[in-house]
């Protein structure tokens, strides 16, 4: 099977199904990198900041209204 027929998300969700022909094994070595050189501390730390901008920028937004069918 050819690495551009086959859709990742769906068709990998037990594993890789291609092996050393994934398109995505750059990223698999980003990520292991990440995860050996930064510590838990860290990562938790990111992880809130991320939902603390995302609180933010929905409390900047106006409130969306949404009304029930008639």
């Amino acid at each position: 099977m050819e690495a551009n027929q086959i859709n990742c998300a769906e068709a990998c969700v037990n594993g890789c199904i291609l092996g050393d022909k994934c398109p995505n094994l750059k990223y698999t070595e980003a990520a292991t990198s990440f995860i050996d050189n930064t510590s838990l501390d860290t990562m938790l730390e990111m992880a809130d900041e991320a939902v603390r901008r995302k609180i933010m920028e929905r409390a900047s937004q106006p409130p969306k209204w949404v009304l029930p069918e008639e």
